[in-house]
């Protein structure tokens, strides 16, 4: 059977053949939901996102600075609205909350070759059932999109997914375009490279090295940065980027690029997946992951904190526990995120 043969090829998740192999298979996934997430047409909107939004986590001017963004939401409330409504009036196979999210992030949001459909399964995706299960009443009620990092905004923005649960860094250039929920997980950006590699860290020893990050991620607009103000080499190559992080691990194994810059939290499963590959210094930024959604779908940010609330004091851990507790670590102190403030008004 297919599932036998995909079992057999990625056993391990490791090497250059499995990458590659599970590259092919994201991209036909990406068409083709297994039987238990049907595909659906897109909602409200095209089906193919225009260009991502590349935004870098320096402080903006004005009144939002990074280090606070994840302050800019709303107080929680059960109460149904406009956009939670028309999620319920959904009919049939129809009536289902669409998230964007990832495919090949291990642990976070990855089609397991090991189960018989493939799977989505980790922290992301336990999150995304939770809030299915408040909002419909059924934690399988929820269809899942792939989203590559680049289109995240565009796939809220056009009405393609009703949100995104998709390791999202929240910042203050991001929420000039969407809204995000309180913080779910606290990360920080860093190197991976080969375990042989001189690369040490962010530092001097990126000079004339390869650098690959992800289109529209964080990373890549911290490197941008931090290179036009003479913080990092300017010698240090960061031209190469790529849809999705796991397209980076594979570069890298490649000999394509001589490091990767993502969130640490994603590095750690990068390095669970490849025994070649280490995280390289300490966390160089502190970032928080929230859920995504329409500026204007406050009572759906506001449902979402709602259970947020709940979820931090009965679930996080559990999938902490099941996930991330191997690659992060059992103390999960460190990836709590703080407590909310919700200072946004309306």
């Amino acid at each position: 059977m297919y599932a036998n043969r995909v079992r057999t090829s990625l056993r391990g998740w490791g090497g250059v053949g499995a990458m590659a192999v599970l590259c092919a298979l994201a991209l036909t996934f990406a068409l083709l939901l297994p039987r238990t997430q049907p595909r659906q047409d897109d909602e409200g909107g095209a089906r193919t996102a225009g260009p991502g939004v590349a935004r870098g986590s320096q402080a903006r001017a004005g009144d939002c600075e990074d280090s606070e963004a994840q302050d800019q939401t709303l107080s929680p409330s059960g109460a149904d609205g406009r956009t939670i409504d028309a999620i319920k009036s959904r009919t049939g196979a129809k009536r289902k909350l669409v998230v964007g999210v990832d495919q090949n992030s291990y642990h976070w949001g990855y089609r397991n070759p090991n189960t018989e459909t493939a799977q989505l399964e980790g922290f992301d995706i336990d999150l995304a059932h939770r809030i299915a299960e408040d909002i419909l009443g059924d934690p399988d009620a929820v269809q899942f999109k792939a989203i590559p990092t680049s289109r995240r905004i565009p796939a809220i923005k056009n009405g393609r997914v009703d949100m995104v649960v998709r390791t999202m860094t929240i910042t203050c250039g991001r929420l000039d375009d969407v809204a995000f929920s309180a913080p779910y997980f606290k990360t920080g950006q860093q190197v991976l490279a080969p375990k042989s590699s001189p690369v040490k860290g962010y530092d001097g020893t990126l000079a004339h090295k390869r650098v690959c990050t992800a289109s529209g991620s964080t990373a890549y607009g911290k490197l941008k940065a931090d290179r036009d103000a003479g913080d990092l080499p300017a010698s240090t190559d960061i031209s190469t980027t790529v849809p999705n992080q796991l397209d980076c691990l594979v570069r890298l194994q490649l000999g394509e690029v001589d490091a990767v810059v993502t969130d640490g939290a994603l590095a750690a499963s990068q390095a669970a997946q490849d025994p070649t590959v280490a995280l390289k210094g300490d966390a160089f930024t502190t970032e928080y992951y929230g859920v995504a959604m329409k500026k204007d779908a406050t009572d759906l940010v506001r449902r979402v904190n709602r259970v947020l609330v709940d979820y931090r004091a009965d679930g996080w851990q559990a999938s902490y526990d099941k996930w991330l507790s191997d690659t992060l670590g059992k103390d999960s102190g460190p990836s709590k995120p703080p407590a909310p403030q919700y200072l946004r008004k309306s």
